[in-house]
């Protein structure tokens, strides 16, 4: 097998499962272990997958800028937001992370629909205060221009004084066995002070972050109670395993 199959069907077997062990690849592969390394190494060095001891994970395949992620993966994100939209019920208190599929969630919302929203997301804070009859607390701190919210101590600060009924967490990457992880440190580091103020957690996870690892660790996966998403059951296995309630 050549090395351009060898490595195609090494990414496949990673978009499939999600992860890969070395010592398996070499059985189907036909190749020495030697070589297995060595393909895997090429393939972390291109960024197409992640380097772990004993094999790779899935590399988050988000975009890295806020313009770029607005653009990507748009049906995903609109038929993941309807799905996080059935958790809404009037006069809840919800926290509404940032990101493109945050404010499709914000276009999900029912008309007439009360209730309070706060959010460190000023995209998703303008598009909340266009929507009569909600009520919308905007969290402070410094802007990170690459995610468009709020970081820093200011932030942290101000969702430790918060408990609300449920989360809409955005998620950057999102694996059964890794967990929760982001592409932005401070981001992450919110996010984390997130998970702690909500009864319910949704996280909002298209079929692309499902499966795959980012820089930043966030959280287990079992701090989510819910997943909206639009993947397949085979894909969301893992996830109710662990006892997390998939939505579609």
């Amino acid at each position: 097998m050549l090395k351009e199959e060898r490595q195609r069907r090494i990414l496949d077997l990673l978009a499939s499962e999600g992860r890969v062990v070395a010592s398996d690849l070499e059985a189907v592969l036909g190749v020495s272990g030697y070589t297995v390394r060595r393909d895997l190494d090429e393939l972390a060095g291109e960024r197409r997958l992640l380097r772990v001891h004993g094999g790779a994970l899935s590399r988050s395949t988000v975009a890295p800028t806020y313009a770029e992620r607005a653009e990507q993966a748009l049906p995903g994100k609109l038929a993941t937001a309807r799905a996080a939209a059935t958790l809404l019920e009037p006069g809840q208190v919800g926290i509404i992370d940032g990101g493109s599929t945050a404010l499709a969630l914000v276009e999900e919302i029912p008309p007439g629909h009360t209730g309070t929203f706060i959010t460190h997301s000023p995209p998703v804070a303008a598009a909340l205060g266009r929507r009569p009859g909600l009520e919308v607390i905007v969290i402070g701190g410094t802007l990170d221009p690459r995610a468009m919210v709020a970081v820093g101590a200011q932030a942290l600060a101000g969702y430790a004084r918060i408990s609300a009924d449920i989360l809409f967490l955005g998620v950057w990457s999102l694996h059964a066995g890794h967990g929760i992880s982001g592409g932005y440190h401070e981001e992450s580091e919110v996010r984390r002070a997130m998970l702690e103020r909500a009864d319910r957690t949704v996280g909002l996870a298209s079929r692309q972050k499902l499966g795959t690892v980012a820089p930043f660790a966030v959280a287990p996966a079992t701090a989510l109670t819910h997943i909206a998403t639009d993947a397949r059951a085979d894909v969301t296995a893992p996830f109710e395993e662990l006892g997390i309630t998939v939505l579609r």
